[in-house]
């Protein structure tokens, strides 16, 4: 295989072959294949480490193979939600945010509290992308989701974040539902890409876990630094058991995300015209749709509830396929509608879950 962006003893160059060996320990006479769970709260003075709060050698691993996905320096954090907060906090306290005006909802939240405290929020149409560029000239920190959840609109991230760049506006941007597979925020410009490891990077709904991924640059790595003494000086840091168990989810990325990207592209073109569906809300790319249930919210809980192969629970990006009314949660925010739900598709067999879902909705109609 040519390398074509690495030294000669980095050969692997495509993504798919990335997941499996980036983060791997040196190959040397009787070397594990893995990295180890390194379980210590201590370590001898004179060390690369001082104190496990500044680092963990399983945290590294994991941040090396991240960084090589996202072609940047990757930051692990304790969850999602940690991460999105680290990234705000980039932001000057009665500064400017602008953002998509759907987001995930918590990350609305995280907006909200800080409109109280003195930021302004400036809010924009995903689609809208000379609203981003009129508007990015009075900001100091520019929020992007492409696709937004739950409702599926697309970003034109490439001029966006150039423009933002330009102009010196710090960009970050929610990688989480593409993954590096589908999108390299950092390649087209952005400042910060944030995951939430806990969805398809990890994979198995076992760990809760974030992170951070900033660019080689020196912009990067001063924003690098600073979420890095965020991270320590908040102390919000994972569980070294965690991360190995997201590393060794990480490994299995590129096949279990072909598969459900594959279903999901079936379900959607079966769903377009079915009795009990209004709406199909699809990027075009991925592994998540978003159906508007013909009907009221009721309709669309039936639907959730009727399932037995798909999970009805909040959260994406895993084995197992998962669907949910997105309003249930008071923090959604008005412009998704009441029927809306989201579907996460996982690698079971498409004709299954084409029955399962088919016989629920089919179920909600009468």
């Amino acid at each position: 295989m040519k390398d074509t962006s690495r030294s000669d003893d980095e050969a692997a160059t495509r993504i798919e072959t990335l997941v499996v060996a980036a983060g791997r320990p040196p190959r040397e006479a009787g070397a594990s294949a893995n990295v180890p769970v390194e379980l210590t709260s201590t370590y001898a003075a004179d060390g690369p480490v001082i104190y496990a709060r500044g680092g963990n050698p399983t945290w590294s691993a994991f941040e090396a193979a991240l960084g090589e996905l996202e072609r940047g320096h990757a930051l692990v954090h304790p969850s999602g939600m940690a991460a999105i907060t680290a990234a705000f906090s980039l932001a000057p306290r009665g500064g400017t945010v602008l953002v998509t005006d759907a987001t995930y909802y918590e990350t609305g939240d995280v907006l909200r509290e800080l409109e109280t405290t003195g930021t302004t929020v400036v809010r924009r149409h995903a689609s809208d992308t000379a609203g981003f560029l009129e508007a990015l000239p009075g900001a100091d920190l520019l929020w992007l989701e492409s696709p937004t959840n739950p409702l599926m609109d697309v970003v034109d991230l490439a001029p966006i974040l150039a423009r933002a760049r330009e102009l010196g506006v710090i960009s970050v941007v929610d990688n989480t539902v593409p993954t590096p597979l589908l999108c390299r925020p950092l390649e087209l410009g952005a400042d910060v890409v944030v995951h939430s490891v806990t969805k398809y990077l990890s994979g198995h709904s076992d760990v809760i876990l974030g992170a951070t991924v900033v660019p080689d640059t020196a912009r990067g790595h001063d924003l690098g630094a600073r979420l890095h003494r965020y991270r320590t000086l908040h102390g919000a840091i994972a569980g070294p058991m965690e991360v190995f168990l997201a590393l060794r989810g990480l490994r299995t990325l590129a096949v279990r995300f072909e598969r459900a990207c594959a279903s999901t592209a079936e379900l959607t073109a079966r769903l377009e015209g079915h009795p009990a569906v209004a709406r199909v809300r699809y990027p075009g790319f991925g592994a998540m749709l978003s159906i508007e249930v013909a009907g009221d919210a009721a309709a669309a809980e039936r639907v959730c509830a009727a399932t037995r192969i798909w999970l009805h629970a909040t959260s994406l990006g895993a084995v197992e396929s998962q669907l949910e009314r997105r309003r249930r949660h008071p923090s959604e925010p008005e412009t998704v509608p009441e029927n809306l739900v989201r579907l996460s598709v996982g690698i079971e067999h498409v004709e299954d879950l084409w029955a399962d879902l088919d016989r629920a909705l089919m179920a909600a109609l009468g």
